[in-house]
């Protein structure tokens, strides 16, 4: 938990802004993703690369927010509440959707045609899924939980997730830094 709370501080050095809601990813996305045929310059396939780093990097900042708040730890200790874990599950979604339907379907798409980039992303996409499947499992366990029952077995299993975040956190942070390093 320590090194999930470490990425929380360095998430909130940048501006805190809302993530998008699931029901305007279709919109949002189609144009992030670039796939129109008119956008075929580098210039413009690099910077629907950025768009996508920086809404991944936004729903990040968000997530380790509420899960700071969730947690109890930090300046914001505060118990547990189902409207605060239902905020958190829907941003931890809404985070892994924004890595998922955005980034890394950009790279497995054939859009990225620079091989370095494709061959970091297929050595990390496995491990990156492995993290998505804790967060799967946590938001389907608590999903319309009543809090009370599951005190304990809550603060167990946020540790848990805090330490796959982490993880994912690093991994996103590696396939980040070779998209952007000079060709």
């Amino acid at each position: 938990m320590q090194q999930a709370l470490g990425y929380f501080k360095l998430a909130l050095r940048g501006d805190m802004r809302l993530s998008m809601r699931p029901t305007e990813y279709p919109a949002r996305m189609g144009s992030l993703l670039g796939t129109t045929s008119e956008q075929t310059s580098d210039g413009d396939r690099r910077r629907a690369t950025r768009d996508l780093v920086d809404h991944l990097l936004q729903e990040r900042q968000e997530m380790w927010m509420l899960y700071e708040r969730l947690a109890g730890v930090g300046p914001d200790k505060h118990k547990a509440d189902p409207g605060r874990l239902r905020e958190f599950a829907q941003v931890l979604v809404d985070y892994i959707a924004a890595g998922h339907f955005g980034l890394y379907e950009r790279i497995v798409s054939g859009q990225e045609r620079r091989k370095r980039v494709v061959g970091t992303a297929e050595d990390l996409y496995p491990k990156i899924a492995l993290t998505t499947d804790v967060s799967v499992a946590f938001n389907d366990k608590y999903d319309g939980k009543d809090l009370e029952s599951v005190t304990d077995e809550l603060a167990r299993d946020l540790s848990s997730l805090g330490e796959s975040l982490a993880t994912r956190t690093e991994l996103e942070d590696e396939l980040i830094e070779t998209l952007f390093q000079p060709a």
